[in-house]
């Protein structure tokens, strides 16, 4: 078996698995699912699974990894002073994907998701961003303590997760529009702060 088939196969056992898992948190919910229920689902043999992953919990980790690894693509650097693009790319990518945020967002979903989401997102907030006024706010105890880049994160995370389950009512413009002027205020307002 040459290296391309092997990675053809893993691929496609990877993408029938993810199918699974959402299929089945949707019905469902996550914490009800087990192994044997999503590898059944995906028809994908035991060993096949082990072989990759560790536990649900793991198959999910590495569906968030690979995500999350093309959103920070398309986002660029993340901050109020980005234009409204950077933001529209955000929810242009979640409306992408709307099966997968929808689903493990949503009540039925992986808190862990969420969690880890927000947690990335707050780290990107962190790592790139300037107050409006081109003052670093990195020095400013809200920020280090990791109070505004937490806040930001939910606001933006809750944001998306509303976004989906009201059925999308705003483009990826609008939502994001909305969303960027709600940072750039809290971003204003805590530059004020000591």
């Amino acid at each position: 078996m040459t290296q391309n088939t092997e990675n053809l196969r893993v691929r496609r056992m990877k993408k029938l698995l993810r199918e699974a898992l959402l299929d089945l948190i949707e019905e469902r919910g996550f914490d009800a699912l087990t192994v044997s229920e999503i590898i059944q689902r995906a028809m994908v043999s035991r060993t096949a699974f082990y072989r990759n992953y560790q536990d649900k919990y793991d198959l999910v980790e590495q569906i968030f990894e690979d995500e999350m690894h093309i959103l920070m693509s398309a986002l660029g650097n993340f901050g109020p002073e980005r234009p409204p693009q950077q933001w529209v790319n955000l929810f242009e990518h979640v409306a992408e994907y709307e099966q997968l945020y929808r689903v493990l967002l949503g009540g039925k979903g992986s808190p862990w998701f969420a969690m880890k989401m927000r947690a990335s997102l707050a780290e990107l907030v962190k790592e790139h961003t300037l107050v409006p006024n081109k003052q670093p706010i990195a020095d400013r105890r809200v920020f280090v303590n990791g109070f505004l880049p937490t806040l930001l994160a939910s606001l933006f995370v809750d944001a998306i997760t509303w976004w989906l389950e009201q059925g999308r009512p705003y483009s990826p413009g609008e939502i994001a529009q909305y969303c960027s002027q709600l940072a750039a205020s809290i971003f204003h307002e805590a530059s004020t702060w000591e």
